[in-house]
């Protein structure tokens, strides 16, 4: 089984676009999103649509959480990201489950695998990819994970941890998705991951899970464009072309 998760969006409907078209070439058996659809750029509406459109199970990001429902719309730069995400589109994001947790039986053994958009903990919490090992196998093991998916700190990195399992050594695997729409990692193609599961696979097996970060080319300067013609900073624009 193959599953595509992506992440972190941010109303970057070109990168969106290009990210979809990649995926439909690859037919992944399922596609989830770990949150963060707004911010930043202008398309949240659109980013909304299509997301719902293609009916792809979804989660709350921190940015998500930031719309309020009836608030007068100011347009200033402070604001502008959230005034632009249209009612109907608010009480969606404000629905959205915290995570998606699946569970299989793999070669007779239950495995677990859980999407969050920061960490378990908390949705705003970055789990870096230099944390401490202990801190991050304690936060696994507190949420019942054997692989650990999350975005927000827009830095794509998979690491795998040895666990000491009352059957026998186990190896879990932490996987941030990075960035579709605002990568920070030095690479301004948008970030996307294709996690595959097979007959082969096994918690006590390192190897047997695959993880590819797939990188795709999009129109970055139309992004930059829409950012620098909005009253959204212009910051924003120079941090989409170099990916900071």
């Amino acid at each position: 089984m193959t599953i595509a998760l992506l992440s972190d969006i941010h109303a970057n409907l070109p990168a969106l676009d290009a990210v979809m078209a990649d995926i439909d070439g690859r037919m992944p058996d399922a596609v989830y999103c770990l949150g963060d659809l707004v911010g930043y750029n202008i398309w949240p509406n659109e980013v909304i649509h299509e997301i719902r459109k293609r009916r792809i199970p979804t989660i709350a990001g921190n940015h998500d959480l930031k719309v309020e429902r009836g608030n007068m719309k100011q347009y200033s730069a402070k604001t502008y990201a959230y005034d632009l995400v249209g009612d109907a589109e608010k009480d969606y994001l404000l629905a959205l489950p915290a995570h998606i947790r699946l569970e299989f039986i793999v070669n007779g053994a239950p495995f677990s695998l859980l999407f969050v958009h920061g960490s378990p903990r908390k949705v705003d919490e970055y789990l870096l990819q230099d944390m401490d090992e202990k801190l991050l196998s304690d936060i696994m093991n507190d949420a019942g994970a054997n692989i650990l998916c999350f975005g927000h700190s827009h830095k794509p990195y998979h690491r795998i941890l040895a666990h000491r399992g009352e059957e026998n050594n186990q190896y879990w695997h932490a996987i941030n998705i990075g960035s579709v729409g605002k990568p920070k990692d030095g690479d301004a193609r948008a970030c996307y991951v294709l996690l595959t599961l097979d007959e082969n696979s096994s918690k006590f097996t390192a190897e047997s899970i695959r993880v590819e970060f797939v990188r795709v080319p999009y129109d970055i300067e139309k992004a930059a464009a829409a950012v620098e013609e909005s009253p959204l900073p212009n910051e924003l624009a120079d941090m989409l072309r170099k990916a900071y």
